[in-house]
């Protein structure tokens, strides 16, 4: 007898599921199926999983093919199982192929090709849960998009739009797309909600252009470059019922957000100021940051993340923002600091494209202060710090692949009618940050331009 054992969350038990379970039946006269537990799921980085054990389980069996079906709940299990049903034939989905090769050591390792372009008619009937995204760009974020969404139980990525089409092509081919197209008519009829992965300048017109379809938003940032189009976009989605929600990644993790809790608890006083520091070296002087004289750039690049920690904690209602940097000869600010003043407080804000600083979060207060080592956007440790240094305490915290799944995964539960991640990233910060980045750019423009020469 040949057993073959294959393990998954089947999570809203769709075609996709169905077809690989009867592939590995196929392979052999008995079929084991490990389902996991929401607990291992969230250790191993799979979130939003709807679907209880129970039912996830019985859905497996309904399928018909698994002869036994167990729980797994713990890393390290597979070796177990393996060696105590004696299973000779090991199978996943071919979204894995390679990262189970050591299990090679104990039976055969097979990797099945997922299931391409299938209807999602079975997968909808479901409540209608399974959320049809579409990308809008196919660049670096719309890349990252793709290995993060697999965790993230509840969506399927069904195609990419791009004006420039043999990009969208390309990029679909290579992500295994349903579909992709230069048409954004046709790209609207084939999806529930978008996420906007082009350069700054073009979010507010996708972002308009979807809600307007009817369809939910998820924008990279910064959202919108001026305060006013970020308002007629939340009024807009607000009118539309749907979900419209700015993708700083930051503030939808964990760390972060057990950050922010420490920090609003009084843990170290009052907050007398907060300083924020993202900087890269970039290697190329034809990127598009440094190339677009009029929206390129540090602060329009990275901006959004340190203006997060000092608007959540300090507020919108600062008194006064000023910048210097140094420019570019086309214009562009190559290093900038922002400078924030509060009533009874202060913030300083550092990018940078050509100038290389330390990442680091330093929040200070009147008791004490915190430390968040570089790189802080990823947080995954910090350390509170007091006088006496006896007293000093650091905390640790989870950070997965590349954090995309945790804004993806408070989308979802929004468009779903459970909004748990609203107070993460509000619609007035996010109007805050536009409205910051509206007065930097005026700024920008109105100085001249002294390439290596700070410009006050």
């Amino acid at each position: 007898m040949v057993k073959v054992i294959t393990y998954g969350t089947f999570d809203l038990f769709h075609e996709g599921h169905y077809r690989l379970l009867k592939r590995a039946k196929a392979l052999g006269d008995y079929l084991i199926v490990g389902v996991t537990t929401e607990s291992f799921d969230e250790a191993r980085g799979k979130l939003n999983v709807v679907d209880s054990l129970m039912t996830r389980i019985e859905n497996v069996k309904k399928s018909g093919f698994a002869d036994e079906v167990i729980v797994e709940d713990h890393i390290g299990q597979k070796v177990e199982d393996i060696q105590k049903y004696g299973a000779d034939i090991f199978v996943l989905g071919s979204d894995w192929t390679g990262k189970f090769d050591y299990l090679k050591d104990f039976c055969e390792v097979r990797y099945l090709e997922r299931t391409k372009g299938i209807s999602s008619t079975m997968k909808r009937t479901h409540n209608h849960k399974i959320i049809r995204m579409g990308l809008i760009g196919s660049g670096r974020i719309a890349r990252r998009f793709v290995p993060e969404a697999k965790y993230v139980s509840g969506m399927e990525l069904t195609g990419v739009f791009n004006p420039h089409i043999e990009s969208a092509k390309r990029f679909a081919e290579e992500m295994e797309c349903e579909f992709y197209t230069a048409d954004e008519e046709e790209f609207y009829e084939h999806v529930d909600a978008v996420d906007i992965c082009v350069p700054h300048q073009f979010h507010y017109t996708y972002a308009k252009n979807a809600l307007e379809h009817g369809k939910h938003v998820l924008c990279e940032k910064p959202m919108t470059l001026k305060k006013a189009e970020a308002e007629e976009l939340f009024a807009l989605a607000e009118e539309r019922g749907l979900v419209l929600m700015e993708a700083i990644k930051t503030a939808y993790t964990p760390g972060f957000i057990r950050l922010l809790s420490m920090v609003q608890s009084g843990i170290i006083g009052e907050i007398r100021d907060v300083e924020s520091c993202f900087t890269r070296i970039f290697p190329k002087d034809s990127m598009r940051e440094l190339t677009n004289a009029e929206h390129g750039g540090s602060f329009t690049e990275y901006g959004s993340y340190n203006l997060l920690p000092i608007i959540k904690l300090l507020g919108k209602e600062y008194q006064d923002v000023r910048f210097e940097c140094f420019k570019a000869a086309n214009g562009v600010d190559l290093y900038t600091k922002a400078y924030f003043r509060y009533p009874h407080s202060m913030a300083t804000a550092k990018t940078g494209l050509k100038v290389k600083s330390d990442g680091h979060l330093l929040i200070s207060g009147t008791r004490g202060y915190i430390f968040v080592p570089a790189p802080w956007w990823k947080t995954t440790e910090f350390e509170i710090c007091y006088e006496d240094f006896t007293q000093n305490e650091k905390v640790y915290t989870k950070y997965l692949g590349d954090g995309l799944r945790y804004e993806l995964s408070d989308f979802v539960s929004a468009i779903n009618g459970n909004p748990r991640g609203g107070f993460k990233l509000t619609r007035n910060e996010s109007i805050a940050f536009a409205d910051i980045m509206e007065k930097f750019l005026a700024w920008r423009k109105a100085t001249p331009i002294e390439e290596g020469t700070v410009i006050v």
